[in-house]
C-alpha cells in the first residue's frame, strides 16, 4: 500500500507520487526540489491524514496567522482528496456487460 503521497505542481496542475515509506516520500520530495518545472508542495500521510509542507512552504505556513493556516490546511486536504478520488476512479474496474448480467441473475 502507498501510504504517502508527494504532492507537486506541474504546469499549474497538482499531481501525486505515491510512496510506501516516509523515507521514500522524503527522497522523492528532495528530487522534485531539483527539477525546475516541478514545484513540490509536500507529503501527505494517508494513515494519519496529516500533511507536511516542503521546507520553504513550511516556513511560510509557520509565519501565517492561525486563520490563514486553517485555510491552507483545508485547501491542501481538498486537493489531496480530489487526487485520491481521481486515482481510485482511474484504477477501479469497469463493469462489463457480462458482469452486469451476472449481477442481475444473483
Amino acid at each position: 500500500m502507498n501510504r504517502f503521497s508527494v504532492i507537486y505542481l506541474l504546469k499549474r496542475q497538482y499531481h501525486p507520487i505515491y510512496c510506501s515509506t516516509h523515507q521514500e516520500a522524503e527522497a522523492t520530495l528532495a528530487s522534485l526540489l531539483t527539477q525546475a518545472d516541478h514545484k513540490p508542495i509536500g507529503i501527505y500521510d494517508a494513515k494519519t491524514e496529516l500533511f507536511a509542507w516542503e521546507p520553504a512552504r513550511q516556513r511560510q505556513y509557520d509565519k501565517a496567522s492561525i486563520e490563514k493556516q486553517g485555510k491552507l490546511g483545508e485547501q491542501i486536504n481538498r486537493i489531496v482528496q480530489a487526487l485520491h478520488h481521481q486515482e481510485l476512479v482511474r484504477h477501479s474496474p469497469t463493469n462489463s456487460l457480462f458482469q452486469l448480467l451476472q449481477a442481475e441473475e444473483a
